[in-house]
């Protein structure tokens, strides 16, 4: 009888060693990001955070589970150990390295500022300009202006001064109406000049309203003729605050927006945050240079203008439950990628713009 009882300890035991060294496959938990991220058309996985973990996995002849997740219960599964891996488009920080342990990075970028499209500005821009309504209601008024001036000097002249403002009513007004516009422009060609005291009173105060009159259409007509020259208005991080900024909420982008005091509104997507610039609802979106560069491809003529100065550091890498085991072995193989020429083609493949 005991030694019954000791064989079947035995084989209990035997029984539980096997099932421990069959080790179950790995969670790996993903959220959709694109371009790092992407689930396609017949629902699998791609993107280049996708490949560089299938080529870690392959070498390390690792077993693995995807386990699609939100972005926040992803960080907080690997986290809590729900999940061993986290593959995406994970910034590395400080709060983050304290809550579980990041592989090597993979990818350095830094934040970027997308802006609406406007067209180069050309000797057409400058045609349309002179013809836009702007420009004509400047004219239009100035010339109702001049022909106020013009009738109150022909009504004080034209009995006295009839050689210079006489005739039908039509010849002196229009004489008038000349008078008051060589002198606005200060040219004063002498050919015509008030005689009655009324008159040189209206001349007196012409000449000094034709000063400001002068500074004021000439700074009409640089308006409307640059407006359109004014395509970056937000040419760097420092042009930001005074703008209203598009982003995505508990994300670098938004951290940054916040420590900067700028003003900004929050959208579930990236995509929904780019098309509220295009509406004008925003002035700009602020996100992940890589993100916002393929986004922009999507929208075809439509895309917007990424402004080039990149700010804000950051690296993505994977995310591991604090103490794994794996995190050597891993950093190691991502190293090993990073630095061939199969990760050029990777990334090449998802960033390339087609245009």
């Amino acid at each position: 009888m005991p030694l019954r009882l000791i064989q079947l300890c035995l084989l209990l035991i035997l029984s539980a060693g096997a099932s421990l060294g069959q080790a179950k496959p790995l969670q790996v938990g993903i959220t959709e990001v694109p371009p790092f991220v992407i689930k396609n058309e017949q629902g699998e996985w791609e993107g280049i955070s996708i490949d560089l973990w299938r080529a870690v996995a392959r070498e390390q002849q690792l077993e693995y589970e995807w386990v699609p997740l939100s972005f926040t219960e992803l960080l907080n599964q690997v986290e809590s150990g729900k999940i061993d891996v986290a593959v995406g488009a994970l910034t590395m920080t400080a709060d983050r390295e304290a809550a579980f342990d990041f592989s090597h990075p993979f990818y350095q970028t830094g934040l970027s500022i997308g802006v609406p499209h406007t067209p180069k500005h050309g000797i057409l821009q400058s045609l349309k300009a002179l013809f836009s309504w702007e420009f004509l209601s400047v004219i239009v008024a100035l010339g109702l202006l001049l022909f106020a001036v013009g009738i109150v000097l022909w009504v004080c002249e034209r009995r006295a001064n009839p050689e210079q403002f006489g005739g039908k009513a039509s010849e002196g007004i229009g004489a008038s109406f000349w008078w008051a516009a060589v002198t606005m422009t200060t040219v004063g060609y002498g050919d015509k000049a008030p005689v009655t005291l009324a008159g040189r009173l209206v001349a007196l105060v012409w000449m000094f309203a034709g000063l400001i009159m002068v500074a004021s259409f000439t700074a009409a007509i640089t308006s409307s003729l640059t407006v359109s020259n004014l395509q970056y208005q937000i040419a760097g991080p420092q042009d930001l605050p005074g703008s209203t900024v598009a982003t995505i909420p508990d994300t670098a982008s938004a951290r940054y927006l916040e420590d900067n005091h700028v003003v900004h509104r929050d959208y579930p997507s990236l995509t929904e945050a780019m098309q509220s610039v295009l509406d004008g609802r925003t002035d700009a979106v602020v996100y992940d240079r890589p993100l916002l560069q393929f986004r922009n491809q999507q929208l075809g003529e439509q895309r917007l203008d990424l402004v080039p100065a990149i700010f804000e550091q950051q690296l993505y890498a994977l995310a591991l439950t604090a103490g794994s085991k794996l995190r050597e072995p891993i950093s190691e193989e991502i190293l090993r990628i990073t630095e061939s020429e199969e990760w050029r083609a990777i990334q090449a493949g998802y960033l390339e713009d087609p245009k």
